[in-house]
């Protein structure tokens, strides 16, 4: 290299941006409890009162039920669709774009649903105006976590990677907690003509207040300084049909591990419906074991992420995935039976410690089966397909699986145990990464095909 090449290289790395893992972690954190509060409090709504408000009272409870699973289903299934959009847009103009971007299409988009009128309003408006708030949320959340991961991995050190990243989902967790959390007194104190007319409302508007909190630490959040290396150079494909023609294998293998979210959807939206609808148990009751699931992992997210750093990602990611198909058994059938302290402690321990284990793993797991130029369009794509499959069908599936009187509760509890098995099974093919830097886990996926097309040979 000449003298002068020297110089113009050293000037552009020195104009890098610095890492700064505390503040990517704190922003990314603080951006997931906004996401997954919105969608916690719709999945808590929609198992509680939503069923009732936006769809016409000659509808049997059953269809119901599955009317409003069905809403919570419409924002997942949309995800895959914002992910062509929005990963993309984050590995070409910044992850930062995209974090500011997906903060007020979440959080506007939720708030307008506590002012949405209801079924005897407006009729199938009501219904038709709920649909299209879920798909602005879907298409949010598409963009969300993957530029959040992928920011706070890249500011992260190398020895601490799983570690900062979990943060992310710590934020989820947290936010899953706050949206439960507020539904408790709402339940508790209100009648039920309080709560159908204005109280559900509440939970909605509160978004506000975090959209508030997130920006004003999202908006001194620089790039991380390896991405705006690999963004300076010039490449003559784009970060979707690199993707899609060098990293298709790891973006099904992501799909296929991101089912693990069906644990998450069966304790958080499901079972509530499952055990208040099919099983008569009380409303306020069901929801504290989220709540205390939620509480146990924000304990055990960043000590498994911790762990992760030192005896690598995929052990911690399968043993959580296990661990959930075998606590799912007791925690439905406790549910049947209408024993409370039991189903508090299988609920508690199949969330809270073993889904939260892979829970915590995930990010830097996924992630770092991408290199850096695709790692926000190869996850955002592979994570929400994964969260459409779970998210659109196993509500629907599981409420099928319960019968017409929501009270079976061995079919979907081995319907989770088939989809946790294959979580695990596939998990074992992928690479191991946590022993290497990132500029080692990007030469690991990148081949010599990849780098000629890169550089605009065949």
């Amino acid at each position: 290299m000449s003298a002068a090449a020297a110089k113009v290289q050293a000037a552009g790395e020195a104009q890098l941006p610095e890492r700064t893992p505390k503040r990517a972690a704190l922003a990314s954190w603080v951006g997931s409890a906004l996401e997954y509060y919105d969608f916690a409090v719709y999945g808590t709504a929609a198992a509680l009162v939503l069923n009732t408000l936006f769809f016409p009272e000659e509808t049997s409870p059953g269809v119901a039920v599955l009317l409003a699973m069905g809403t919570v289903g419409v924002a997942y299934i949309v995800r895959p669709f914002g992910a062509l959009i929005m990963g993309p847009l984050a590995d070409r103009l910044g992850r930062r774009f995209v974090l500011m971007l997906t903060l007020f299409m979440m959080g506007g988009a939720t708030f307008a649903i506590g002012f949405l009128p209801t079924y005897e309003d407006v009729g199938f408006l009501a219904p038709a105006l709920l649909v299209l708030c879920r798909i602005i949320q879907g298409l949010s959340a598409s963009g969300e976590q993957a530029s959040a991961i992928s920011v706070s991995l890249e500011h992260s050190d190398d020895d601490r990677r799983a570690l900062t990243s979990s943060w992310t989902l710590h934020g989820t967790q947290a936010g899953t907690l706050l949206a439960t959390g507020i539904f408790i007194p709402l339940t508790a104190f209100l009648n039920d003509e309080q709560l159908y007319s204005w109280g559900w409302r509440i939970p909605f508007w509160i978004s506000a207040v975090v959209v508030v909190v997130a920006w004003l630490i999202r908006r001194h959040l620089e790039e991380p300084p390896s991405f705006e290396a690999r963004r300076r150079e010039t490449v003559a494909l784009t970060p979707l049909k690199q993707t899609l023609r060098f990293h298709w294998r790891a973006v099904l293998r992501v799909t296929a591990c991101a089912l693990i979210n069906t644990i998450n959807i069966y304790i958080t939206v499901w079972a509530i419906s499952f055990a208040t609808n099919g099983h008569g148990l009380d409303r306020s009751t069901m929801l504290w074991v989220p709540v205390l699931a939620n509480l146990l992992a924000l304990v055990a997210i960043p000590l498994a992420g911790n762990l992760a750093d030192r005896i690598g990602r995929k052990k911690v990611f399968i043993t959580g995935a296990l661990g959930s198909a075998v606590f799912v058994y007791p925690y439905l059938y406790f549910i049947a039976q209408g024993n409370v302290v039991a189903l508090f402690i299988c609920g508690v321990l199949m969330s809270g410690a073993m889904y939260s284990a892979a829970n915590a793993v995930w990010p830097s797991f996924y992630a770092e089966q991408f290199p850096t130029r695709v790692r926000a369009t190869g996850l955002a794509l592979g994570t929400q397909l994964g969260f459409a499959l779970s998210g659109g069908l196993v509500p629907v599936v599981a409420t099928l699986l319960a019968g017409d009187e929501q009270t079976n509760w061995f079919p979907p509890a081995v319907f989770a145990t088939v989809i946790c098995v294959v979580v695990a099974l596939t998990a074992m093919t992928a690479k191991e990464t946590y022993a290497a830097t990132l500029d080692e886990v990007d030469d690991m996926h990148t081949t010599d095909a990849e780098r000629a097309a890169l550089a605009g040979h065949r």
